[in-house]
């Protein structure tokens, strides 16, 4: 459990107190900050290459200064794919290893490394090689998995930071407003990559991963990893009397944490739900460009309406889940939503006005249960109380979750361009359809034993409370028939004495 803090007064903190639930101070706000603007950053770098995509096929195939890299824009997509994939399989292999990692070493650290090796990753991918004319699909295969590598250190790690910070009542509001951070560094990497893709692919690259390594630096000496980080005497005050542990938790372990109820469950479901939102985070601007026929810079700026209906999402459905008895149903009934969402999507004209309308619903229907699985969720399964508070299991249930949501993933980036290429982009938007129906069917048997439990307690309760009433009847009987029988006593013995 973290360490609460008094607040030292004003009228923010009040006010985020009622809103959140949870005491906030000067470290909340910096773990906050850091870590959603940290994460933003890895974002904005994975996003680039899935915003440059059009610009890169267009400097493969061409042979303007000597035979072509690439046979075909057809080779050139599949081998895009193959960058993607061969991501989303390295950076799967890295969150089961980093979420484990996480629990045993300081996080601080690991964040800030890993950050700083994926700038360097993507700075020779996309900046030394565009520059020196340097094409090699081995090079490009290397430094693309071994940013997947570095970049799996993040998410898990951060996770586990907010878990920290933040308690179990605020983490639907506290972790659907934070969850957003990726979707933000998209709109981040989007628009700085289509306001400067005139001058070369190669610009984009340098500039994200430059603002990344520059963060990097950053979290190492300003981020707070844990309340037991810090010197109890000179930076806590508890908010109440009682006495708050500060030794860190002992590890739980790999194979152990996939028994706590539910990981497995919202593992499945979330391999099936990424497989479609990383769809829309690789393809949707070649989509657009290549299946709507706009220009690349207006197709990567409509492509951000996406993250904005996640956005909205995460903060809307974040802050309703701390207000209801179950944030499974929730994400249930969205799920169910988002079958509607994917196909009217799918029918849209080529308008601008409503594609970003139908891409805003589509994102907040996808989106916003990705996010709410892979914080709020992930944060109550990390801390569930049938840990009992003896182990530490937050940043290894995230790796795992989001570590199988990517293999999820990779076999998504492997099928879309080969789907596409043989059938359509309908097919690929059915095949969408299909997926988010797994999902639902995944996390069904989570929702109805929920249910159940609550039915459960729901009889236990009435049942006492039924017990309460009839041992207060049967006290009142007592009390009246052992009144009765005094009386009829005092008045025999008066009728004797007359």
């Amino acid at each position: 459990m973290p360490l609460r803090i008094a607040p030292r007064g004003g009228g923010n903190d009040d006010f985020l107190t009622r809103i959140t639930g949870q005491t906030w101070t000067r470290n909340h706000y910096q773990v906050f900050l850091h870590t959603f603007f940290s994460f933003a950053m890895i974002h904005a770098t994975r996003k680039t290459l899935a915003t440059v995509k059009p610009s890169i096929i267009h400097t493969w195939t061409s042979n303007s200064t000597g035979p072509p890299f690439m046979e075909s824009e057809e080779h050139a997509t599949k081998f895009l794919g193959l960058l993607d994939t061969s991501f989303m399989i390295t950076y799967a292999m890295g969150l089961f290893i980093s979420g484990t990692l996480g629990d045993h070493y300081n996080p601080r650290k690991m964040l800030s490394f890993g950050m700083a090796m994926s700038a360097f990753s993507v700075f020779c991918f996309g900046f030394l090689t565009e520059t020196y004319k340097v094409y090699s699909a081995p090079l490009y295969i290397s430094l693309w998995i071994a940013n997947g590598f570095s970049q799996s250190v993040g998410w898990p790690i951060e996770v586990a930071i907010m878990g920290n910070w933040f308690g179990k009542n605020a983490r639907g509001t506290v972790m659907g407003v934070w969850s957003a951070c990726g979707s933000v560094g998209n709109i981040i990497g989007t628009l700085i990559a289509s306001h400067v893709l005139t001058f070369g692919y190669q610009y984009p690259f340098l500039i994200i991963c430059s603002l990344l390594f520059g963060y990097s630096i950053l979290v190492y000496f300003q981020l707070p990893s844990a309340p037991w980080d810090l010197d109890p005497n000179s930076h806590h005050e508890s908010d109440n009397k009682d006495k708050l542990e500060l030794n860190r938790p002992p590890p739980l372990g790999f194979f152990r944490t996939w028994l706590i109820p539910g990981v497995i469950s919202f593992s499945l479901a979330f391999a099936c739900l990424k497989f479609v939102n990383d769809g829309f985070f690789f393809w949707l601007p070649y989509y657009l460009h290549d299946g709507l026929n706009w220009p690349e810079t207006f197709a990567d700026t409509l492509s951000t309406w996406y993250d904005v209906g996640g956005i909205i999402a995460s903060i809307v459905a974040g802050a309703a889940s701390d207000r209801m008895k179950s944030r499974t149903s929730l994400i249930f009934y969205m799920l169910l939503a988002s079958f509607v969402s994917l196909y009217v999507y799918s029918q849209s004209p080529a308008s601008y006005t409503w594609n970003a309308i139908l891409l805003l619903n589509a994102g907040f229907f996808v989106g916003g249960p990705l996010n709410m699985i892979s914080s709020s969720i992930v944060a109550d399964l990390g801390k569930s109380d049938k840990l009992k508070g003896n182990a530490e299991a937050l940043a290894t249930v995230t790796g795992i979750i989001d570590g199988t949501g990517s293999c999820g993933s990779a076999i998504g980036q492997f099928m879309i361009p080969n789907i596409q290429h043989w059938y359509g982009w309908n097919a690929v938007f059915y095949g969408f359809m299909a997926m988010m129906a797994c999902t639902t069917i995944c996390i069904a048997p989570v929702l109805i034993k929920e249910r159940r439990k609550r039915l459960r307690v729901k009889a236990r309760e009435d049942k006492a409370l039924l017990d309460s009433d009839s041992a207060s009847s049967d006290s009142e009987d007592d009390v009246f028939l052992s009144d009765k029988t005094t009386r009829r006593k005092h008045h025999g013995g008066q009728s004797t004495f007359i």
